[in-house]
């Protein structure tokens, strides 16, 4: 067995596994620990715990110290430097008249290196950028382009729910999203209506879709022959998944809607349905 704990480095950010140590964790404790990108500051999601060897991929690293009153301190003067160095990058790139869009800054504890996160439809040549970074802010530069989920997830906003989106809310790793899963809820598959901020498929159509599965097993869909509970059979004409209400025709063309429970069964109308898409659906879903 392996002793580990589970780190963030954001408020929803992905989970990495480090090393306890000899350090006694709790919760919500701030440490430092040494990542590919440097020294950085970050706080315990997961207390210690073990499990089994040969599950992690990579080698762990061990928590270098819990943080201290002075790393708390730096990592504040570090997001306030990190603020100014942003402003300073987005006239630089300005200047340079680059096609990408800055999203954030940070500096690594230590302050040898700082990260720019950004944008951009295409590769981008940034070797005269580089060269200004470096020359204007005397550290180690690096520009990490990120999809636009992530960028999604940098900047925040609303969604169409009226609620923040839920890769800055609560996701804390991005899932595959399937125009199939969309359409398995019912929703109506138009660009605008499945799209989130990102421009891609939202999210949530990802995390919502095992109970859409778990439902559709129990319940007659589109197209199933249903005997109802005076033995009439009847053909299903639309489903409302999750409140399980079945709306069916019979042989003489009178409609009916019912709750699921109250139907079985008799045919089911199985035939895989191949999905069409226009080239603007297209472009929502990540290649």
């Amino acid at each position: 067995m392996t002793k580990v704990v589970g780190i963030t480095f954001k408020d929803v950010g992905k989970i990495y596994w480090f090393s306890p140590g000899p350090y006694k964790l709790e919760k919500d404790d701030k440490v430092v620990v040494d990542t590919v990108r440097g020294i950085e500051l970050g706080q315990v999601t997961i207390p210690p715990l073990e499990i089994e060897d040969g599950v992690l991929e990579h080698e762990l690293k061990p928590v270098v110290r819990i943080a201290s009153n002075y790393d708390l301190k730096t990592y504040k003067d570090n997001l306030q430097k990190a603020t100014k160095a942003f402003d300073i990058a987005l006239k630089i790139i300005e200047r340079n008249k680059l096609e990408m869009k800055l999203l954030e800054c940070e500096y690594t504890l230590d302050k040898q290196k700082v990260i720019f996160y950004y944008n951009a439809d295409g590769r981008v040549d940034f070797r005269e950028l580089l060269k200004d970074l470096a020359a204007e802010f005397r550290v180690r530069i690096e520009l990490r382009q990120v999809g636009t989920r992530e960028g999604a997830k940098f900047l925040g906003g609303i969604g169409i729910c009226g609620r923040e989106i839920c890769c800055k809310n609560h996701l804390r790793e991005f899932d595959l999203v399937t125009m199939k899963m969309a359409k398995d809820q019912g929703m109506s598959l138009n660009a605008s209506k499945v799209a989130g901020l990102c421009g891609k498929l939202m999210c949530c159509i990802a995390y919502e879709s095992p109970l859409y599965e778990e439902i559709r097993k129990r319940i007659p869909l589109n197209g199933d022959i249903v005997q109802t509970k005076d033995n009439k059979r009847c053909k299903v004409i639309d489903v409302n998944i999750l409140q399980e209400i079945v709306k069916t025709i019979d042989d003489e063309e009178k409609i009916e809607v019912w709750e699921a429970k109250d139907l079985v069964k008799v045919e089911s109308h199985s035939k895989e349905e191949n999905i069409e898409l226009d080239k603007e659906l297209e472009e929502l879903i990540d290649k």
